[in-house]
């Protein structure tokens, strides 16, 4: 037979040695392209839509993180809802199409937006010179305070005024305000609780007197001690300014999205909607400037 003869002279041994490097060639360079194609070809098709396109679909597509309360949560009904939501649903409403909201995780939000998956992403979306290399934002919608948070019967005057021995700091285990404290406010005596309600109710009833941490976020947690006067520390760590992001390049969406935060901020709309959620006024609000 064929294969006979070939056996005999040796020949079957190439023909197979061929088809293995063939199959390593393959492997090794042709594979690798078709899926640097296949990506290319998603990236170049996940285009961001810009105002007309979005006006014409008749949808917005918002990305907001339920893992950061109030500024967006599920209710009972599983619907997404919070600051944020409401933020974008005003938006969308002025631009007179419908909203879809796409849940949003933190490491989800740039990736989201620069791929085109949503038109817009908010969830403490803080403005940074790294991040704004692959993002543009809009004007800020928000601050959020890095400071301390106290009561009346231990007034300081600055957070640093807290690093003595006669403090007591109640922080939250695992937290980035936790370590802070504990590298900064190294003669404090910091003691660490498993969650925020645990911590804030130690300084409620006096086993400890402040809290340092994003004060905005507290609110909710002072509103269930209604005996206590708090006291938020004058001069704070640091402020965040907090704005919404967009895609790189999309200045028809980012622009009306300027012009559309003026118009909120102007009216009162953005604070009287933290404070819904919040339970408290921002601690810094932003000041609507007509400029860009």
């Amino acid at each position: 037979s064929g294969c006979a003869d070939l056996l005999k002279k040796g020949q079957l041994k190439v023909i197979t040695i061929n088809k293995e490097k063939g199959e390593s060639m393959f492997n090794k360079f042709i594979k690798p392209l078709f899926a640097f194609l296949i990506f290319l070809s998603l990236t170049l098709s996940a285009q961001a839509r810009s105002l007309d396109e979005i006006m014409k679909s008749g949808v917005l597509k918002g990305g907001v993180n339920p893992g950061l309360p109030p500024l967006a949560k599920y209710n009972e009904k599983n619907e997404l809802v919070g600051f944020d939501a409401d933020i974008m649903a005003k938006l969308a409403e002025m631009l007179g199409v419908e909203l879809e909201l796409v849940k949003t995780g933190s490491p989800d939000r740039i990736p989201f937006v620069a791929t085109g998956k949503i038109d817009i992403v908010m969830g403490a979306l803080t403005r940074n010179y790294k991040r704004q290399k692959i993002v543009d934002y809009t004007v800020p919608v928000h601050t959020e305070v890095f400071g301390a948070l106290t009561t009346s019967k231990k007034p300081f005057a600055a957070v640093m005024d807290m690093n003595r021995a006669d403090v007591k700091l109640a922080q939250v285990r695992g937290s980035m305000p936790a370590g802070w404290a504990q590298k900064n406010l190294t003669k404090a005596q910091i003691t660490l609780f498993d969650n925020y309600p645990d911590a804030m109710r130690a300084i409620a009833q006096g086993r400890a007197d402040a809290i340092v941490d994003v004060v905005d976020f507290l609110g909710e947690h002072m509103n269930k001690h209604k005996n206590v006067e708090w006291q938020v520390v004058d001069k704070a760590i640091d402020t965040w300014y907090c704005g919404i992001g967009v895609k790189k390049g999309n200045a028809s969406l980012q622009q009306w999205l300027n012009v559309a935060l003026y118009t909120l901020h102007r009216a009162g709309f953005v604070d009287q909607t933290w404070e819904k959620w919040f339970g408290i006024g921002q601690v810094h609000s932003v000041e609507p400037q007509p400029y860009f």
